[in-house]
């Protein structure tokens, strides 16, 4: 019976988080250019479809006190200092390590990035809020749920394949910086980080303001090694840079990690 509520409460979740974020997005890869006002406020709308249905879905199902439970996860921040460094330097260790392979089995340092660094730590405090739009969605709302029928690991893995094929309009608008890169080589990496936030999530008692502040660093500090091609490659061919599959072989190499370190199965609730 729990199991019944629980596969009905997911599939409506991720059926209604698709619908409203594609109609957003396909909106502006199609008609509306993402850089003009009516273009943001769709793309904004469409980032925070994940928290909006997960939030009506809670406050149907267990009313007001749900929602305070599941947005009140964002102020869980009594947390050993070290899961914030992890947040933070997660990316920055992965491209770098990247940078290294590359350096060592091509014989040249990789293009780095000219955005200045003293940037990123601005962008980072800027963007974390606005991370909510998804992470109450996909770990506040979705991985408890998925972990209670599969366990932690392999609901990292699962949610880590929809949450990638949730941004594939992305891949069409125009000005995203995965415009046409291969989506067959970045959604990979995605699943990869997906198990890194659940590792996180659970090691931080369900914090979303830690997760929140991994995904918008990762966001941020992807560029000091960049990974896309120039040219439009295509979504779903297999042509990436170097890079790109180096950064996937070192997400793949912690993702492993974690996975192990999440047996036995852990509670998320």
């Amino acid at each position: 019976m729990v199991c019944g509520v629980i596969r009905r409460s997911l599939i409506t979740f991720f059926v209604f988080t698709y619908a409203l974020t594609w109609a957003m997005f396909v909106t502006v890869a199609v008609a509306v250019p993402a850089r003009t006002p009516v273009g943001y406020v769709l793309v904004l709308l469409g980032a925070f479809a994940p928290a909006v249905v997960a939030l009506l879905l809670t406050a149907s199902d267990t009313g007001a006190a749900g929602v305070r439970a599941l947005v009140g996860r964002i102020a869980i921040a009594d947390v050993p200092v070290r899961w914030y460094v992890f947040a933070l330097a997660f990316m920055v260790a992965v491209k770098l390590s990247a940078a290294v392979l590359h350096r060592v089995l091509l014989g040249g340092w990789p293009q780095f990035g000219r955005e200045p660094l003293y940037l990123i730590p601005l962008a980072i405090a800027v963007s974390t809020p606005f991370q909510a739009g998804e992470e109450i969605g996909w770990r506040g709302y979705a991985l408890p749920r998925l972990a209670e029928r599969f366990g932690v690991a392999r609901a990292s893995v699962l949610l880590g394949v929809i949450w990638a094929c949730w941004h594939i309009p992305q891949f069409y608008i125009a000005d995203a910086d995965t415009y046409h890169q291969s989506f067959l080589v970045w959604a990979p990496q995605v699943v990869a980080l997906s198990v890194a936030l659940a590792w996180l999530y659970a090691r931080t008692r369900g914090s979303l303001l830690l997760v929140m502040l991994m995904h918008s660093a990762v966001n941020n500090s992807k560029d000091i090694v960049p990974s896309a091609l120039t040219g439009a490659p295509g979504v779903f061919g297999l042509h990436a840079s170097v890079i790109s599959w180096l950064t996937l072989a070192v997400l793949w190499i912690c993702g492993a990690y974690f996975l192990t370190r999440m047996q036995p199965p852990i509670s998320l609730r």
